[in-house]
């Protein structure tokens, strides 16, 4: 086995040499589904830009992802399909023009649509699209007004209780629902026949798709403003002109707002209500950021919500030098002067709730200059660890990072992933449709637990300094009745688990320690007879472990690691699960492609094309390390 594993580890290395760009970055795909391919031909065709070619590109990515039922899914195993994707990816074919209400693909998708509860049911930042775009009314209120932004950070809920991603989100949201903006153009299609109940009609449950009574929200929040503001207009003017600032103050480079896909989209048709013509400069140019993010997966043209260059990079540079390249060969020379070259020296949001510490932190895309991270910061000083000794810049920037990283240790002992105690219980009530992911940004196991084994292995940092105490302290507490722990940015309970082993073991945590058994009997007791692990999109969805029903190589890589860590000795549960991957590396199928990663559960998972290289070589590495040498 031992000549086979050399082989795999030398065969996927010598895939990642061969995919390096030639500015030593990785550029794998973030691949997200069908709706950002489906937002930009509605966005392309509401701005009149015919950019055919594009469009018809992403017509056929579309149509490629089309289920036999007529339905589009966000993941292999969704039963029967995805009503919002359905309705996006029926409303971008009709408007581009190239296929009509008649086409089999879109009788069979509206057949869908209609018996799953019609368009009404679909979610609520869908329906804001289709209510910008003239195809659902605008209910009456929505549960923020705009002079939100302006309450004062002393305010029991106030715009930067928010996460940064929810930010980025509901600012051009708030301009959009107080104008109740409408833009439709002469190609705009009909889409009244895909309501079931009322017709296109307000709506009053728009925001929700749950009970709750958002009015009495609503009316707090109205009420604190009046109290603190007043409702002058020019108090009104004022929240508009701050709201379109926080947008315009963090558009990057590309033209793009914070690099992701769904804010600029939004912030787009926001400056448009603000009367901006379709051809200014900031439009034009945010649209070219949008076609920047373009990428080529099997021969189609898909639309990324982000990029994922550094994330891609820094894990990749770090799992080749695990395999034995060395840290001064030129593969990895060119990849950590690439982090180097985009740690972060900018002050973004973060320092809102850490305003006495100096950036130093890495962000996910390579666009990104004022949103770092904690995952691809730790990820990013995994990678330079050895730089260090060698090079006073490479110390430099480690030493930033370093404190960085302390900096945003939350009051609870763990980690989140951008930002520091934005964690409110209060805004997990706000009457939006996944408003505890959209707008919460809490501690969580694969944040903790993987900023822990950061410390304990790459860093001279004692065992009992408070920063680990306190780390271990959160993970023992938020370990789940079953021995996993609950994984926020991947699929799921066995990748919070392989990232809370991980770190628990790398602190000093003994493995006879009951957290820690308990974990490995129920990873244990879910491994699959062909020696693999495989856990579903729907664990996200019902918050509790779902099987897929097969193995995957990344949960086998996942639940592989924590094992290894875990143990002293070779077992047959490790042996078991060396053989899948080696014997499922070179295979095809759609476990290839099942989404590792997610963002908001039941509504956007993500499959990077990096980790079927990144974890099966890891596990592999670290088998070889520690049995084999």
């Amino acid at each position: 086995m031992k000549s086979q594993i050399t082989d795999e580890i030398n065969r996927i290395i010598e895939v990642l040499k061969n995919d390096q760009s030639s500015d030593g970055s990785w550029d794998y795909p973030f691949e997200t589904g069908v709706s950002t391919d489906a937002y930009m031909i509605i966005l392309l065709r509401t701005l009149e830009i015919n950019d055919e070619k594009l469009i018809q590109a992403l017509v056929e990515r579309i149509l490629s992802r089309q289920e036999k039922n007529g339905s589009w899914k966000l993941f292999y195993d969704e039963k029967n399909g995805n009503l919002t994707a359905t309705v996006e990816a029926y409303y971008a074919l009709l408007y581009s023009g190239y296929r009509n209400k008649n086409d089999k693909e879109l009788e069979d998708a509206r057949r869908c649509i209609l018996a799953w509860g019609g368009i009404e049911k679909s979610h609520m930042l869908a329906k804001i699209m289709l209510a910008l775009t003239g195809q659902y009314k605008w209910p009456s209120f929505f549960p923020m007004p705009v002079e939100f932004i302006l309450l004062p950070l002393s305010f029991p809920i106030n715009f930067f209780d928010f996460s940064v991603y929810g930010r980025t989100n509901i600012a051009p949201i708030l301009i959009l629902a107080d104008q109740k903006f409408v833009m439709k153009t002469n190609r705009s299609p009909d889409l009244s026949d895909l309501f079931l109940s009322r017709g296109n009609a307000e709506n009053d449950e728009f925001f929700l798709n749950r009970s709750g009574d958002w009015r009495s929200f609503y009316s707090f929040i109205e009420q604190g403003i009046k109290n603190i503001l007043g409702f002058p207009e020019y108090i009104h003017n004022m929240a508009i002109q701050q709201t379109k600032k926080y947008m315009l103050d963090r558009i990057e480079s590309d033209g793009t707002f914070y690099n992701y896909f769904s804010s600029t989209f939004l912030m787009i048709f926001s400056l448009l209500a603000l009367r901006f013509p379709k051809n200014d400069p900031i439009i034009k140019k945010a649209v070219e950021g949008l076609k920047g993010m373009a990428c080529q997966i099997d021969g189609k043209t898909h639309m990324q919500y982000t990029t994922a260059n550094v994330w891609n990079t820094s894990l990749i540079s770090y799992a080749l030098q695990g395999a034995g390249i060395a840290w001064d060969d030129p593969m990895i020379g060119q990849a950590n002067n690439y982090l180097l070259s985009h740690q972060q020296y900018r002050y973004g949001d973060w320092a809102i709730h850490n305003p006495t510490k100096t950036p130093g932190g890495w962000g996910f895309s390579d666009k990104n200059t004022l949103n770092p991270d904690i995952d691809d910061t730790t990820a990013s000083l995994r990678s330079i660890t050895d730089l260090v000794q060698h090079e006073v810049v490479y110390r430099q920037a480690w030493d930033r990072g370093i404190n960085w990283i302390f900096s945003m240790q939350n009051y609870d002992g763990g980690w989140a992933a951008f930002e520091k105690n934005v964690d409110k219980k209060i805004v997990k009530l706000i009457p939006i449709e996944g408003a505890e992911y959209l707008l919460t940004d809490p501690s969580s196991a694969d944040l903790t637990g993987r900023t822990l084994e950061f410390f304990g292995n790459f860093t001279n940092l004692s065992k009992n300094h408070n920063a680990i105490k306190n780390g271990v302290n959160w993970l023992r507490n938020n370990q789940e009745k079953n021995g996993s722990w609950y994984g926020r940015w991947g699929i799921c309970y066995i990748y919070g688990t392989w990232a809370a082993i991980t770190g628990l073991i790398s602190t000093g945590v003994d493995t006879e320690n009951s957290s820690v058994q308990r974990s490995l009997k129920w990873l244990i007791s879910i491994q699959n007879q062909d020696g693999g692990w495989g856990e579903s999109c729907y664990s996200d969805i019902n918050q509790s472990y779902t099987p897929l029903g097969v193995s995957t190589l990344i949960h086998t890589a996942w639940a592989l690691d924590t094992l290894i860590a875990a143990s002293d000795n070779v077992t047959p549960e490790i042996l078991a699960g060396v053989k899948f991957l080696l014997d499922t590396s070179n295979k095809k199928g759609w476990t290839l492609s099942y989404p590792a990663g997610q963002g908001m559960a039941g509504g956007f998972y993500i499959h990077y094309h990096s980790y079927q290289y990144i974890f099966p070589l890891l596990a592999l590495s670290h088998y070889r390390n520690k049995f084999l040498e």
